[in-house]
């Protein structure tokens, strides 16, 4: 599996910006695909997940501002980042976890970063 993230760059408080990211390879539709994001001496956090089917999860810091949508035909999952907070600056990262319940193993798969910088 690999994947390929594009759309960071920067904008000023309040704006938007949208990141996608291909998957390619062997991707299931029980795939867990999202985003992640790491800010200069912080720990990588969770930002947004979608399962295959369309269920959702976000980070409390960004409910209402963002949205994530997975398109499963092209591979490709969205982040709509509305109302921009320089919080919000970051390295953001696609992930890909393929999860087997039964055995409780878990593979991660990671893309590359894309630069997000949210100026006041």
């Amino acid at each position: 599996v690999q994947l390929q993230a594009s759309g960071g760059g920067s904008v000023q408080a309040g704006g938007s910006l949208r990141l996608s990211c291909a998957a390619s390879g062997s991707i299931f539709s029980t795939d867990v695909m999202g985003w992640f994001r790491q800010a200069p001496g912080k720990q990588r956090e969770l930002v947004a997940v979608i399962t295959g089917g369309g269920s959702t999860r976000y980070a409390d810091s960004v409910k209402g501002r963002f949205t994530i949508s997975r398109d499963n035909a092209k591979n490709t999952v969205y982040l709509q980042m509305n109302s921009l907070k320089p919080e919000d600056t970051a390295v953001y990262y696609c992930n890909l976890a393929r999860i087997n319940a039964v055995a409780q193993e878990r593979w991660d798969y990671w893309g590359r970063g894309t630069q997000v910088t949210v100026s006041s």
